[in-house]
């Protein structure tokens, strides 16, 4: 199928960026879409001009509207990258899209600090929760972060300072590539830049000896965690996400999620990995909100409901964790619902539920382990092993 939408990446040096092929493209256009900016860029361009429409998600509609002529879709940078193109990429068949890349925002941001592209973290806030950069905040880390408007930098450095990372250096650049390219440097600590909105932040993240340090690996301790006492505690929620086994783009239902610790350390563990937990203590939802906007997951989804009524109409899992609410019928509509290769841990801490556990061993196999930690904590002037509550754990995969 010969492709009539052409999906083109411009600079800030707008056409005159271009090779001749692609410039060639954009001239014999009938119909640009794009926003202000870019209509700036290719002003000289006698085409019919259509701004980006409002919801933006009716773009896929608007741009079928044109099928039948010359569409030019012009996207800032890397069309494909933290962009337009994938969208709509996802929506009409990809026979149909010629994409034109030009150098995006994070190759023109690593070549100005001079930082190798292999050795740092590139991530968006642009559109998107800030708060989703907290997890990957590590120490000697280079990220380069594509920002939701000219405050982003000021939000950053406060999540870098009460982590601990206050003298992680940090660098705005804006409008790169053109003739008013600028450049603002500064510590997070004391931060007070005015920049633009569009811009690009490079951090390197310097820790203090006292900072925190919040690993993407799962295993975050306790009191990282608001909770009411009744968690997954840290060397058992390890062993259940090892289990689970946290993939890119993956979903997970946890099923009594209680403070949201196995959600949120499942979603910081895999890129773009997704959580839904399903609580019907409205106490123990605000604390997993809690916890998700303060550990960099703030896109963990929260059902108010009893399993396994509330389980009907989810999307199908990737994995599911049960850690309360568990019951013959709880694993039969989870289990009916996971897709092939799909997860499943069920944790239980008293004989009854252990019994449950036994049983559905027994039908569907699986693995059937006991987990005993003991944590050394003081007894009067010496130091004593103090048992946590042993936990029998369950876990198959959905052949």
């Amino acid at each position: 199928m010969k492709s009539w939408l052409h999906i083109v990446g411009i600079g800030e040096d707008g056409l005159d960026g271009l090779t001749p092929a692609t410039r060639a493209v954009v001239e014999a256009a009938e119909v640009i879409v794009g926003g202000d900016r870019h209509h700036e860029l290719s002003e000289i361009v006698s085409a019919e001009r259509v701004a980006w429409p409002s919801p933006f998600d009716a773009l896929v509609d608007l741009l079928g509207s044109y099928k039948g002529k010359r569409v030019v879709v012009l996207a800032t940078g890397d069309p494909l990258w933290y962009s337009v193109g994938a969208r709509i990429g996802r929506a009409i068949d990809p026979a149909e899209i010629t994409y034109y890349p030009q150098v995006g925002a994070f190759q023109l941001a690593a070549a100005r600090m001079g930082w190798s592209m292999a050795d740092l973290e590139t991530l968006t806030v642009h559109g998107r929760p800030v708060e989703q950069m907290i997890a990957f905040i590590q120490p000697d880390q280079r990220l380069l972060i594509l920002t939701t408007g000219a405050e982003t930098p000021g939000q950053i450095a406060k999540f870098l300072t009460e982590r601990g990372f206050g003298q992680s250096e940090m660098t705005v650049l804006a409008a790169m590539g053109g003739e008013n390219e600028k450049r603002f440097d500064g510590i997070a600590e004391s931060w007070d830049h005015i920049v633009p909105a569009f811009n690009t932040l490079a951090v390197e993240c310097i820790a203090a000896p006292d900072a925190a340090l919040l690993p993407r690996v799962p295993g975050l301790a306790d009191d990282l965690f608001q909770h009411d006492g009744t968690m997954t505690k840290q060397e058992v929620r390890a062993a259940t996400l090892a289990k689970l086994m946290p993939m890119r783009g993956a979903l997970l239902w946890d099923i009594g999620t209680g403070c949201g610790s196995v959600a949120v350390e499942w979603m910081r563990a895999a890129r773009y990995a997704r959580a839904i937990g399903i609580e019907p203590r409205a106490d123990r939802r605000a604390m997993a909100a809690a916890n998700a906007l303060a550990l960099g997951t703030p896109k963990l989804e929260l059902i108010d409901g009893q399993v396994p009524e509330a389980l009907e109409g989810l999307d199908p899992p990737d994995a599911i964790f049960i850690g309360g609410g568990l019951s013959i019928e709880t694993f039969e509509t989870a289990w009916a619902s996971l897709r092939p290769l799909g997860r499943l841990v069920a944790n239980a801490v008293t004989l009854e539920s252990e019994a449950v556990l036994i049983n559905l061993h027994k039908t569907y196999g699986g693995q059937l382990v006991k987990l005993q930690v003991h944590r050394a904590e003081p007894v009067g002037p010496r130091t004593g092993w103090r048992p946590l509550m042993p936990v029998t754990q369950w876990s198959l995969v959905k052949r």
